[in-house]
């Protein structure tokens, strides 16, 4: 028993020089490190700028990015996504977000994606956040004037106006899926 005790008390020891022949070695590395001349790390930075053009860069950004899309849980997003895009799909995966079907007058349907607790005012904002990304990929009207639009129109869901920005979707009934009317108001004479 006791030779066991010493031979333990042996490999701690050698493990503990070691560490320290480990740690003197790092520090030189670093010390090795920081003398290096600044024209060569001029050049290091030079030559990292130039081996890869702009538009190359692009190319290869582009091209992960649609692997990146053709994932099943990516899948629905477009092309030329956002990160914002991307982080709303992320979110109604993990169920931190719910899909708002926005019905337009014309038969489109827009799939809108707002947090689960989110206001009328958010969801506004997200309609015209879809939009405004709507247009800029399809070319097409460059400025809609959203107050114009906000006071022309308004949201319905099971025939109740979505008045108050303040309020939670929740509290209209408002769940996943469910779809809401983008309505023409009426004028008042």
């Amino acid at each position: 028993m006791m030779g066991e005790e010493t031979q333990s008390l042996h490999l701690d020891e050698g493990l503990s020089i070691k560490k320290e022949e480990f740690g003197q070695a790092e520090g030189k590395m670093n010390q090795v490190e920081d003398e290096k001349p600044e024209e060569v790390e001029e050049e290091d930075e030079e030559e990292d700028e130039e081996a890869l053009p702009h538009s190359e860069f692009l190319d290869i950004f582009e091209e992960g990015l649609a692997r990146l899309v053709q994932d099943p849980l990516l899948c629905d997003l477009p092309i030329q996504v956002t990160l914002e895009e991307v982080n709303s799909q992320v979110a109604l995966e993990y169920g931190q977000a719910m899909t708002v079907r926005v019905c337009k007058a014309d038969g489109e349907v827009m799939p809108i994606v707002v947090v689960q607790n989110a206001m009328v005012l958010d969801l506004k904002k997200a309609i015209q956040r879809f939009m405004e990304l709507k247009q800029q990929r399809e070319g097409g009207v460059k400025h809609v004037s959203w107050g114009y639009v906000w006071r022309t129109f308004h949201l319905v869901f099971q025939g109740e106006k979505l008045d108050d920005d303040k309020m939670k979707l929740k509290d209209y009934g408002i769940r996943n899926r469910d779809e809401v009317t983008f309505m023409k108001r009426l004028r008042k004479k």
